[in-house]
């Protein structure tokens, strides 16, 4: 996963299309919700993976990801409203799948989350516990 670069503002982000880890850490847990699957997420990091295909690309989805006041319309709407959003890892040669595939080590503590219209993946949303993380995570500097 050399492809990776962290960016800690979505002004950094191109404005193409891609595919991110973003890095959100809740101070407080949080009631969430995906479809019919509910979970109280512990205060902690966590990984969400996403796409940005359409216009303004990687810059923009991580623009509206990172900004807060904005209308919950997406599962990580409730992360990136109640925790502070750090940065994200971000790509033009990999999938989100691939992401969650790379990230699989780590717990997914909410089925469904981000997933909902993925075949492949159960979650899109992993915990990061301190102190532990993939190779390609760790390597980057956050």
């Amino acid at each position: 996963m050399s492809s990776l670069a962290f960016i800690h503002a979505a002004s950094r982000a191109p404005a193409a299309p891609g595919a991110y880890v973003l890095l959100v850490a809740l101070s407080h847990p949080l009631a969430a919700r995906a479809g019919r699957s509910e979970a109280t997420l512990a205060p902690g990091r966590y990984l969400y993976c996403g796409s940005a295909r359409g216009p303004g690309g990687l810059r923009a989805r991580l623009g509206r990801h990172m900004r807060r006041g904005k209308t919950r319309r997406w599962h990580i709407d409730q992360l990136t409203e109640a925790g502070e959003s750090l940065g994200a890892w971000i790509t033009q040669d990999k999938g989100e799948c691939d992401l969650v595939a790379a990230l699989a080590t780590l717990p997914a503590p909410l089925d469904g989350f981000g997933s909902s219209d993925c075949p492949r993946c159960r979650s899109h949303l992993r915990f990061w516990p301190e102190g532990e993380g993939p190779a390609f995570l760790a390597a980057q500097k956050c």
